[in-house]
């Protein structure tokens, strides 16, 4: 597994849908994972510290998860099927562990609620080389720099 940050949120200028942009730190390797709007929104308000006067529902999973005594370990972005990426995320409850199934914008907005990890497996950036929200192929080289080359203040400025 690869330890990932969130570089950023912003719009893909070809799709024009939201983009979260997880970096390997150490090697400097990009994700992007195009998510909904909903979900961008989501993830938006938690990078910018945005708080809302009733909990949001990733506010209530970890309030829940507070309640219950459970922590989040960590999230995995574990696979890449059919242009569709699937996350996990690790539960841990006095001695009990679990992993449950969740989509990655999910996962990735609990962690930022709860400061865990984000982790990627490195078969799911193999296969991500090439990825596009509308399933074509395009060129590994454009999309990386591309992402070098975005404007640092759009990362993380993603509009609500």
């Amino acid at each position: 597994m690869v330890k990932m940050e969130i570089k950023g949120l912003l719009m893909d200028p070809v799709s024009n849908m939201p983009v979260v942009v997880l970096r390997d730190a150490a090697n400097g390797v990009f994700l992007p994972i195009w998510v909904g709007i909903f979900e961008a929104n989501a993830i938006a308000l938690q990078m910018e510290k945005i708080t809302t006067p009733r909990p949001m529902t990733h506010d209530l999973l970890k309030n829940l998860l507070g309640e219950l005594d459970a922590k989040v370990e960590k999230i995995v972005i574990n696979d890449l099927k059919d242009n569709t990426f699937f996350a996990r995320i690790h539960l841990l409850r006095g001695e009990t562990r679990w992993n449950v199934d969740s989509r990655p914008s999910d996962a990735i907005a609990l962690a930022l609620r709860v400061d865990a990890e984000i982790f990627v497996e490195e078969e799911v950036l193999e296969k991500s080389k090439t990825l596009r929200p509308d399933g074509e192929d395009t060129d590994p080289e454009r999309l990386k720099k591309w992402l070098e080359e975005v404007n640092p203040e759009e990362l993380g400025k993603y509009r609500m």
